[in-house]
């Protein structure tokens, strides 16, 4: 499972994901309340699970936890 799901994402990263998640998905109930504020459903789950699958495409990472 860690070769599909590597932790790649650092501390600091992970909080700005999920905030702004979260800001992103009160636009579906505040605000202009498009369907399009669900997106940030995705930047909340890398957040929450540490792992991005961006990230592991480009082989970037900000965790500070040295690669196996």
């Amino acid at each position: 499972m860690d070769k599909l799901f590597p932790t790649n994402e650092g501390g600091l990263d992970r909080a700005v994901r999920v905030i702004a998640g979260i800001g992103l998905v009160s636009l579906a109930f505040v605000g202009p309340q498009t369907p399009w504020g669900w997106i940030g459903v995705v930047p909340i789950t890398t957040g929450l699970l540490g792992s991005c699958p961006l990230y592991t495409l480009f082989g970037w990472s900000t965790c500070p936890v040295p690669k196996r």
